[in-house]
């Protein structure tokens, strides 16, 4: 009958060991091999599609396990990382050679999402962050991130749940590290969103948090910050000295854009694909360097609203775009530097190899060459970047003297070190040099003295150096003249106590001199690492400087324009383009339009049919005003902007499948965020408000809407629509300007002009946008029978006027709801049976406006119109008579 599983020592040792880290997968070291054992090892067969066996399978209740290479795991551990895993790197910490009992095991180092040191070329421009939250009061929050692999470390206060979404979803965090204080609500939705959730409550005084936390004056900052380094410490179990000074910052500071705007703007990643592909970093990412591409995507995450600080990048993309031979050198030297601020991360941590340290070398070689390029351009834009670049030319001098041109990827083989750094080294590599020669010359004497030509003195780890002799030459050696040492089929393996004494010296020799190589290697990497934080400062100006270049050689390649920044509120770009889209079609098929709104003019109301570009035009400003305000040329050919604080978008349908919220609800809330935190210097993008409800309460809210920002918003809006009703609010709203896009009708046919034209649409083109689609004829034939039929029945229908029966309020408080209009009728008058002769009248009875009115009401064609269109024009006579 089948024993049941006893536990072994060895099962002992792990299950203790898992006990602390019961929500990551342990890869347990035994041999050459990381075991994965009971429900570990079940789930992670099946997501590392690896083969499931047992331990003890004769058991009753055998041991699930599975298992992979040492020599493969990193690849395992990523992929388990990458599905938003941890994974606890179990190591044995002593010699198995010299343990007595069991082998003493540890937990090395705990890898999560947010933690990943190891990063893949194809993430290499892309930052990890881990974040953390402390909450100290309802709705106030002290929230910190950090990127381990660059050291970069930030810290902010946020007020309310939004502000903290909204951090993490644009920081692209896949990890949060909280303590149980804080509101287990804001962790469930932000679980929702895919971000793994890490607790950390205890925080020990340790010498490391005092250093980064230095500059902070701010409690609740100061805390947040010694709870994401101390998981950092728990968790990684080494040196964290390339963590820089955190770095307080106010998103404030910045232009805000909530991670709803930046995603349907496609600044970094497509709404279609999900890839970078068709977004403004796509098209922007000129860089040479990592660095470069990774604060290129912070600088569109945070466009500046300091006027200075943006004429101080547009000054230096001027000058490079002025300095064509000089650039192209940029570039040339740029290619060559690899990435330092990682680099530097790696030396911290105690992962980097020999060529590691040679890639540092020839990215420090590089800085004296950029320096030079700068200096020869001479026009004084480039002195605070030229500062930033210190060679850090005694890392490089020490490396160059130290490390080999091409050393191997393990530091433990030997072969790392160069020759004449070390003379104890030196003259250990010249004994094995003079042992290998003396074998070469021993094997030499052995052939002429046994007249065997095919003997061969070779060696192995088992047996060491050894003769070998082929057994067909066997009866020509001389008996007893060797020590008979292996057995092969088809050889016979010798010795001599003359070669076992040189084996001694030779391999004695060879393990001193690797040891010794690997004491020499770990202090060259202690003496980088004390020159971390200047490494780092170095990779901020050469990260800067190779955006610059990017955005000067983008600039020149699509011939953007330096836009005049104003502290008034005029608003205008002469033949501005949408950047993405004239890059996909080309510059000669794209069509600009300007966009002009002075000081008076807050709102453009656009319409024109489905397809014919209402939200590439909209969504063009939008990335116009970013552009400028990360220190870019954009696409137009002349341009006067002000300096925005906010871009508010609602473009597109999507439900929230997070909170449950219906596309209206979704629609509605953000407007409602717009409503109430915009100011008079935001710019405001809302497509298509109220078509997800009825059609007159859709019109009704989009009215009142637009009413509400003209009278006490006052944020430059565009605002398109298919109510083509809504127009008339240009007679009475002074500051909205009707504008649309150009289409024709030929022979039956819709040609979009793709132009935005002065005024509103004359008709909606619904119909024909369907035909362009592809529905079949005979739909299309009765869709116009149908519209037909409804237009005539609305001619004859009775029109009632909306008037707005409650007063708004002078601001939305910013956490109210959107502001609740009430639709009234107008009664009918009580003469509704007496026949009014509309044109028998006598001029001198009649006023300049009335007459006006009648001279309209002659010109009407009211087959043209639908009932809301008659419905606004009676209102706009009624208002003016």
């Amino acid at each position: 009958m089948p024993q049941k599983t006893k536990e072994t020592p060895m099962m002992a040792q792990y299950n203790a060991i898992k006990k602390d880290y019961p929500d990551a997968f342990l890869f347990y070291r035994i041999g050459d091999f990381y075991e994965l054992f009971y429900d570990d090892a079940i789930k992670g067969a099946q997501l590392l599609e690896l083969t499931l066996t047992a331990r003890n399978k004769s058991a009753t209740d055998p041991i699930p396990m599975c298992g992979v290479p040492h020599h493969a795991a990193q690849n395992y551990i990523d992929i388990l990382v990458d599905k938003g895993y941890k994974v606890a790197i179990c190591e044995q910490v002593e010699d198995p050679r010299t343990a007595v009992g069991m082998v003493k095991r540890e937990v090395i180092q705990l890898v999560t999402p947010g933690t990943i040191m190891e990063q893949k070329a194809a993430t290499a421009k892309s930052n990890n962050y881990l974040t953390a939250l402390v909450e100290t009061k309802k709705d106030q929050y002290g929230f910190a991130y950090t990127d381990l692999s660059t050291g970069e470390l930030k810290v902010s206060r946020l007020a309310g749940a939004d502000a903290v979404v909204n951090e993490v979803m644009s920081l692209r965090t896949k990890e949060l590290v909280a303590n149980h204080e804080v509101t287990p609500q804001i962790l469930t939705n932000l679980t929702k969103l895919g971000v793994l959730i890490s607790y950390q409550d205890q925080v020990d005084p340790r010498a490391e948090l005092s250093f980064v936390t230095q500059g902070l004056a701010d409690l609740t900052e100061v805390k947040v910050v010694e709870q994401l380094l101390m998981y950092l410490t728990v968790t990684q179990k080494r040196s964290l000295a390339h963590l820089q000074v955190a770095e307080e910052y106010e998103p404030s500071e910045f232009l805000k854009m909530d991670h709803y705007a930046k995603k349907n703007l496609e600044l970094t990643t497509s709404i279609r694909t999900g890839q970078r592909s068709g977004t403004l970093l796509w098209l922007l990412d000129a860089t040479k360097t990592a660095m470069g591409g990774r604060l290129l995507k912070q600088w569109l995450d945070r466009p500046l609203i300091n006027a200075t600080q943006i004429k101080q990048r547009q000054d230096k993309v001027a000058s490079l775009m002025d300095h064509f031979f000089e650039r192209s050198s940029l570039q040339d030297e740029l290619t060559k530097v690899y990435d330092l601020e990682r680099l530097a991360g790696r030396v911290a941590f105690g992962n980097v190899n020999g060529r590691d340290l040679i890639q540092l070398k020839t990215s420090l070689l590089q800085i004296p060459k950029l320096k030079a390029i700068l200096t020869d351009i001479n026009d004084g834009t480039f002195d605070d970047v030229i500062d930033h670049l210190d060679p850090v030319s005694d890392v490089a001098d020490l490396i160059d003297r130290a490390i080999n041109d091409e050393p191997p990827l393990s530091i433990k083989d030997g072969n790392v070190i160069k020759p004449h750094y070390n003379q104890k080294l030196d003259d250990y590599r010249d004994a094995m040099k003079n042992g290998k020669q003396w074998i070469a010359e021993l094997q030499a004497k052995e052939r002429a003295a046994t007249g065997i030509h095919t003997l061969k003195i070779g060696f192995n780890r088992v047996f060491g150096y050894y003769i070998e002799v082929t057994k067909a030459n066997l009866a020509a050696l001389p008996e007893d003249r060797y020590e008979r040492k292996q057995t092969l089929t088809n050889a016979e393996r010798f010795s001599t106590p003359e070669l076992k004494e040189k084996e001694t010296l030779i391999l004695e020799a060879q393990e001193k001199s690797t040891a010794l190589e690997y004491d020499l290697f770990t202090a060259v990497r202690e003496q980088v690492k004390q020159q971390i934080h200047r490494l780092q400062r170095l990779a901020k100006g050469v990260a800067a400087l190779d955006v610059l270049q990017s955005f000067a050689v983008v600039s020149e390649t699509y011939h953007y324009v330096r836009p005049t920044l104003t502290k008034a509120h005029d608003l205008e770009i002469v033949a501005g383009r949408h950047p993405v889209v004239e890059k996909v079609l080309g510059e000669q098929k794209y069509i600009p339009n300007d966009v002009t709104m002075d000081a008076d003019n807050t709102i453009l109301l656009i319409t024109g049919p489905n397809m014919s570009g209402k939200s590439t035009y909209m969504r063009q400003l939008a990335l116009t005003v970013i552009m400028a305000q990360i220190g870019c040329f954009i696409p137009a050919t002349k341009a006067t902007l002000p300096i925005f604080d906010q871009i508010f978008t609602r473009i597109g349908a999507a439900d929230d499948l997070i909170s449950g919220q219906s596309t209206f609800m979704v629609e509605m809330m953000e407007s409602n965020t717009a409503l109430a935190h915009a100011t008079e210097n935001s710019l405001i993008l809302f497509d298509e408000i109220g078509r997800g409800t009825a059609t007159y309460d859709g019109m009704a809210l989009a009215q009142a809407i637009i009413e509400y920002l003209h009278d006490h918003v006052h944020a430059k809006t565009l605002f398109s629509t298919h109510y083509h009703e809504l127009t008339a609010l240009d007679t009475d709203l002074p500051h909205l300007r009707n504008v649309h896009v150009g289409a024709v009708e030929e022979n039956g046919t819709l040609v979009f002009l793709h132009k935005m034209m002065a005024g509103a649409a004359d008709k909606s083109y619904g119909i024909h946008v369907a035909k362009l689609a592809g529905l079949p004829d005979s739909l299309l034939t009765r869709a116009t029978t149908i519209l037909a039929g409804l237009e005539t029945q609305s001619q004859a229908a009775t029109v009632e006027t909306p008037t707005l029966t409650e007063k708004v309020p002078e601001k939305t408080p910013a956490s109210a709801a959107a502001p609740v209009y009430q639709v009234a009728e107008t009664p009918a008058s009580d003469e509704t049976d007496e026949q009014l002769a509309l044109f028998d009248y006598q001029e001198s009875n009649v006023s300049k406006p009335e007459l006006k009115v009648l001279d309209e009401l002659k010109e009407l064609n009211l087959m043209s119109m639908t009932p809301m269109d008659v419905m606004n024009t009676l209102y706009k006579w009624q208002k003016r008579l």
